[in-house]
């Protein structure tokens, strides 16, 4: 790669991603601001140390031939696993996650370094299998590859975090021509697993009553009896299927293995999630159940951008965040800030660049010049897009309380070298979209 072929990246993205990062700066700055006018926070300064790195590993990683990366990829993955172990044993403690490692103030969260590697590889497995493996077991593969990482970083804990694998793992392997039986069928079961969660918290918490049929789903009698007859109704649909070839014996063998896995999931859920964990799912369906503790968030970022009207109290003229009524203001809720102080102008124009970003992505995956590249495209379209999804619909009320930041805008500098190496790879990928060559020979 010459370096004057440089010139031939995507500039309106990178210009994209310059905006956003340059408007998270702002606000990260006003987000320090108190109510006296007094700046209380450097972090700021950090971000922009950060993005300016970051934009640096953009033009570097333009200049890298990303197809290098496919016989390297399983290393970056297993390195990246290692160090997912090392912080989860000997990482720093923060708020509650050991998921950082680092000297005094400066850390790294390595959990948001193995979204890109968990990519890479799952792209090159995916590329490297799509004329000699079955899609169950294409499926099967990429879900050991999702979930090895994801569940490190689940047990650290770092819920938010283990989230955006699920997407990645869902899109990769929905570009990469697996059934979509076998993607309907965790995503159904994610989904119902969360229902069931749901159900006893709303029963407890929101209406008050512990006398109800929902409340078996606690029971592990009653579960251990409802998987049991299930199970047994699946073999014998199982026996008519392999003997008939009917088509009607294997839905219903999939539907309810479905549910066994549902109820065991969200049973094992209620055992392992946390206490603040489960306060953010009662909060989520209804914050005034507890608006001075863990509804407080929801409520106030929800006020805040309410408060914000249609053009905004103006920069540095923000209520909730200069009074410190708003939590995590330059991480979690970068949105709600934003939306305060320049309203929903403001917030509209940030839909439009993500809406952007995505558009672009798109593009790209469709001018690779290789699936590998599709694949990586692909896998980091979910993650900023989930990012995006997750961290708006949680400052506006409609998403539980994650921990996810908005990609680009809100403070941490891990999560933004992360996304602006995503970036890099991607714009390795655009300029070299006519460079045909058979992969892994």
């Amino acid at each position: 790669m010459k370096f004057r072929d440089i010139f031939s990246m995507d500039f309106l993205l990178l210009l994209v991603i310059c905006a956003l990062t340059v408007t998270g700066i702002f606000f990260i700055y006003s987000s320090g601001v108190s109510s006296t006018g007094e700046q209380t926070s450097d972090e700021y300064i950090k971000q922009i140390v950060w993005g300016s790195v970051g934009l640096g590993s953009i033009v570097v990683l333009t200049l890298f031939d990303y197809k290098r990366l496919y016989n390297i990829s399983l290393y970056l993955y297993a390195a990246t696993l290692l160090l997912l172990l090392y912080t989860f044993l000997f990482g720093k403690l923060v708020n509650g996650a050991r998921a950082w490692i680092g000297v005094g103030s400066f850390g790294v969260q390595p959990s948001e370094f193995a979204k890109i590697t968990t990519i890479v590889l799952l792209a090159r497995y995916l590329d490297a299998t799509k004329r000699k493996s079955s899609s169950f077991k294409r499926f099967f593969i990429a879900c050991v590859i999702v979930f090895i990482p994801m569940g490190i970083i689940l047990i650290q804990p770092d819920f938010g975090t283990s989230l955006v694998f699920i997407p990645i793992l869902l899109i990769m392997t929905f570009i990469a021509g697996v059934r979509i039986r076998y993607i309907i069928f965790l995503t159904a079961w994610i989904g119902l697993t969360g229902i069931l969660m749901a159900l006893p918290l709303w029963q407890t918490h929101i209406m008050k009553t512990s006398f109800s049929p929902i409340m078996l789903l606690l029971d592990i009698r009653f579960i251990a009896i409802m998987c049991a007859a299930l199970a047994v109704i699946g073999i014998v649909a199982l026996i008519g299927y392999l003997l008939y070839r009917k088509p009607y014996f294997f839905w219903i063998v999939y539907s309810i293995t479905m549910v066994i896995f549902s109820l065991g999931a969200s049973f094992a859920a209620h055992k392992v999630l946390k206490d603040y964990q489960i306060m953010r799912l009662i909060v989520f369906l209804d914050p005034q159940i507890d608006p001075q503790g863990a509804g407080w968030n929801i409520i106030q970022s929800t006020t805040a951008i309410g408060s914000g009207g249609f053009m905004g109290r103006g920069f540095l003229q923000g209520t909730q965040s200069h009074y410190r009524f708003l939590p995590q203001q330059s991480t979690d809720f970068i949105f709600s800030i934003l939306s305060e102080e320049s309203g929903f102008v403001g917030g509209i124009i940030v839909f439009a660049l993500f809406l952007v970003i995505n558009l672009r992505l798109i593009r790209i995956m469709r001018l690779a010049s290789n699936a590998f590249g599709v694949y990586i495209t692909a896998g980091l379209s979910s993650v900023f897009a989930f990012h995006f999804l997750v961290n708006v619909g949680m400052a506006m009320g409609v998403m539980p309380i994650t921990g996810i930041p908005l990609i680009f805008m809100s403070y941490g500098g891990s999560a933004l070298l992360a996304a602006m190496v995503g970036i890099g790879l991607v714009e390795s990928i655009y300029v070299r979209r006519l460079d045909f060559e058979t992969l892994g020979a």
